[in-house]
């Protein structure tokens, strides 16, 4: 307070200042201790930053900012979603058919699912083992179709089997686990099977077994509807057919009551077919040797003798009629056969005729009835000591047209001996 009197008194005294030293004087000394207080506060000031000077640790150096990190390269089946990659514009077109090639709706559904990608976990699914071989003949892949696209299978007879049935959908934990391995499969079989490039083949046929299969009603119905969701929304253009076979009258009823969720272009990739026409119409896309045997045709697991590659000659033997397949063969060698008819109740025989005249017919299989239950496939070998011809006969004696499923070798003496 008292250097602030001070001041006040000087302001107000100082034209009598002017015409008295002695008073000035006075004031000047009175101002002293003010000055000095003021002097002292800023020596204690500058000695307080000085101090603090002394004492500080020198502030380290910044260091020159790092380059900023380069976007981490989105991919979506372990192809880049920008960029030069030629199977970019494939993955991108698949988004677009799916909204009918309106872009914004293309790219938010895409934008979608690679979210729904990252937030499901689909890299470290693709590894992960889950636990459930037992499935492995509920969904698989097995052989192409006559386009070259690869052919995923789908059992549900399986389920049959009351205890695979609860471990797959006993509660909420096995069903999650179920879904989980069916979109593991599905990233497996679009990384191993399909090709990305302009010209390759990525989409698949889905061929769904549903002989004996559960009612739609079942402990699967919630996670069937989701997976199908997953799979519309997340996996568009995937679907180049998808043939139901062994339909029941129930599942065309409960198919009507799905339908509404699935678009005009997925419904128009589907084909229905009863029992009695399950082979006839997977073998209008997929060949005979393509087919496993449990579905009407000859592809067998661990086959030594025939494989894909040897193609299969497909004949109807018509009602009451006999039909025959003719093979060549060479002397010395061996005639290899398989032979299907589908549904059997038919009479099927063999015999080898020569080629020189006067030549003696042998009887290589006796003609019989092979019943509906026998063996899918009829197996035989000739072996010729002369030219000649192999001739397989059937049968029909009903009323009904059959299919008749052939295919065959024959090997010099040298690829016998082998």
């Amino acid at each position: 307070d008292e250097p602030a009197k001070s001041d006040v008194a000087a302001e107000g005294e100082a034209p009598k200042a002017e015409s008295s030293e002695p008073k000035a004087e006075v004031a000047a000394e009175e101002a002293k201790p003010e000055e000095k207080t003021v002097v002292v506060a800023e020596e204690e000031g500058t000695k307080t930053v000085e101090a603090i000077e002394e004492t500080a640790v020198p502030a380290a150096s910044e260091p020159e900012a790092a380059p900023a990190a380069e976007p981490k390269e989105e991919l979506i089946w372990g192809v880049p979603l920008v960029g030069g990659d030629e199977r970019t514009d494939t993955v991108l077109l698949k988004f677009l058919r799916a909204r009918e090639f309106k872009v914004k709706e293309a790219m938010a559904m895409l934008k979608a699912a690679v979210l729904w990608r990252k937030s499901f976990g689909i890299d470290a699914l693709l590894g992960a083992d889950l636990g459930v071989p037992e499935l492995e003949n509920v969904v698989f892949y097995r052989g192409a179709d006559r386009e070259g696209h690869p052919v995923c299978y789908n059992v549900y007879s399986e389920f049959q089997d009351k205890d695979l049935y609860e471990k797959a959908f006993g509660d909420d934990e096995k069903r999650e686990r179920f879904l989980k391995w069916r979109i593991q499969l599905l990233e497996r079989g679009i990384r191993e099977q399909l090709d990305f490039s302009p010209s390759g083949i990525c989409s698949m046929v889905q061929v769904t077994d549903l002989k004996n299969s559960p009612p739609m009603l079942g402990k699967h119905r919630a996670v069937t509807r989701q997976a199908l969701a997953l799979l519309q929304d997340n996996y568009p253009e995937f679907i180049a057919k998808k043939v139901f076979i062994n339909v029941p009258w129930w599942y065309l009823a409960a198919n009507k009551m799905m339908s509404p969720f699935l678009t005009q272009r997925t419904k128009s990739k589907f084909t229905f077919c009863s029992p009695a026409k399950t082979a006839e119409t997977l073998f209008r896309y997929i060949a005979p040797e393509q087919v496993p045997v449990q579905f009407g045709g000859l592809y067998k697991e661990d086959d030594t003798e025939f494989s894909t590659s040897d193609g299969v000659t497909e004949l109807t033997v018509k009602p009451s009629s006999k039909e025959t397949v003719e093979i060549p063969a060479t002397e010395n060698s061996t005639v290899v056969w398989e032979l299907r008819v589908l549904g059997w109740e038919v009479s099927y025989g063999v015999e080898f005729t020569p080629d020189a005249e006067g030549g003696y017919t042998v009887i290589v299989q006796k003609t019989r009835k092979v019943p509906a239950n026998e063996e899918p496939i009829m197996k035989g070998s000739f072996k010729a000591g002369e030219p000649g011809k192999v001739v397989l006969i059937v049968n029909n004696p009903t009323s009904k047209k059959k299919k008749l499923l052939c295919r065959f070798k024959v090997k010099s003496s040298t690829e016998s001996s082998a």
